[in-house]
C-alpha cells in the first residue's frame, strides 16, 4: 500500500491584494501599471501549501480562513505563476475551481520582502521535486549510466621492473654509515674550527716516556682524577750512546771557545 500524501505549508503571508487584470494584448508580458493598484478587488491572507509534487497558492480570509481562490502550480516558472515586467511585488496567477474553470488574476504585496519569500518558497519546492525525480530514475535504472571498464583486453599485458623497485627502496631506506674509531667506539667528527681536546689515559694505563714506564700523578683530593704528568727523566746510557758523537762534538766546541793562553783579554 502506497504511503498517503500529506499537505505541508511552505509559506504564509498575512497581507495580499487581488486585482482584476485586463487581457494581455501582446506577448511582452503583464504590466502592473495597467492595473488599478489603488482599488484592489479583494484583500486577505496568502498561504502556499504542497501536496506531493504540486504546490497550491491559496487566498483565504484573514479572520475565518475561508478559501477565496486557489491556484494549483505544477511547474515554476510557468503559466500558473508569472511575474510582471515592471515590478517585483506583483504577480499573475491562474486560479481554478473544482469544475475545471480557470481565470487569471493579479496579486500584489505591500512589502518587497513578502514578494521575495513568495518567490523563493516556490523555487525551493520545485528544486526538491526535481531531486526526487532524479533519485527515482537512479533507483529504477542504476545500470543505465556509462561504466568505466578497467579490465584487461585480450592479449594486453603489463611489465613490472622489480629490480629497479628494490634499488629505490634500498636507497631510500639505507641509513648513512658513521665513521668508527679503533676500539669499536663510534665517534662523530669534530665540528669545523673546534680544537681537539687531548684524551687522558684511562685508569690503570701507563705512559712510556724516554724509554721508562711511568704512571700519572694523582692528587689525593681530586677523587682519583689526573692532575699533571711527570717530567721525562734524563737520558739513560742507551740513549747517551745514540747521541754520543753529537755530545762529544758539542763538548769539544765549547772547550775551544774558552780563552787560551795566546789570547789577550780586555
Amino acid at each position: 500500500m502506497e504511503e498517503a500524501e500529506y499537505e505541508s505549508v511552505l509559506c504564509v503571508k498575512p497581507d495580499v491584494h487581488v486585482y482584476r487584470i485586463p487581457p494581455r494584448a501582446t506577448n511582452r508580458g503583464y504590466r502592473a501599471a495597467e492595473w488599478q493598484l489603488d482599488q484592489p478587488s479583494w484583500s486577505g491572507r496568502l498561504r502556499i501549501t504542497a501536496k506531493g509534487q504540486t504546490a497550491y497558492i491559496k487566498l483565504e480570509d484573514r479572520t475565518s480562513g475561508e478559501l477565496f481562490a486557489q491556484a494549483p502550480v505544477d511547474q515554476f516558472p510557468g503559466t500558473a505563476v508569472e511575474s510582471v515586467t515592471d515590478s517585483s511585488r506583483y504577480f499573475v496567477i491562474r486560479i481554478e475551481d473544482g469544475n475545471g474553470r480557470r481565470a487569471f488574476i493579479g496579486i500584489g504585496f505591500g512589502d518587497r520582502g513578502d514578494a521575495f519569500d513568495f518567490n523563493v518558497a516556490l523555487q525551493d519546492h520545485f528544486k526538491w521535486v526535481k531531486q526526487q525525480c532524479e533519485f527515482a530514475k537512479q533507483a529504477q535504472g542504476p545500470d543505465q549510466g556509462p561504466r568505466l571498464d578497467l579490465s584487461f583486453k585480450e592479449g594486453q599485458t603489463i611489465t613490472l621492473n622489480i629490480a629497479s623497485m628494490k634499488k629505490k627502496e634500498g636507497a631510500a631506506g639505507t641509513p648513512r654509515a658513521r665513521p668508527t674509531s679503533t676500539g669499536g667506539l663510534s665517534l662523530l667528527p669534530p665540528p669545523p674550527g673546534a680544537k681537539t681536546a687531548a684524551l687522558a689515559p684511562l685508569s690503570g694505563e701507563h705512559l712510556s716516556v724516554g724509554g721508562s714506564v711511568v704512571q700519572p700523578a694523582v692528587s689525593p683530593s681530586s677523587g682519583g682524577a689526573t692532575v699533571s704528568w711527570p717530567q721525562p727523566k734524563p737520558a739513560t746510557t742507551a740513549t747517551a750512546d745514540i747521541w754520543g758523537d753529537f755530545a762529544k762534538s758539542t763538548g769539544s766546541t765549547s772547550s775551544q771557545t774558552q780563552p787560551g793562553a795566546g789570547w789577550v783579554q780586555f
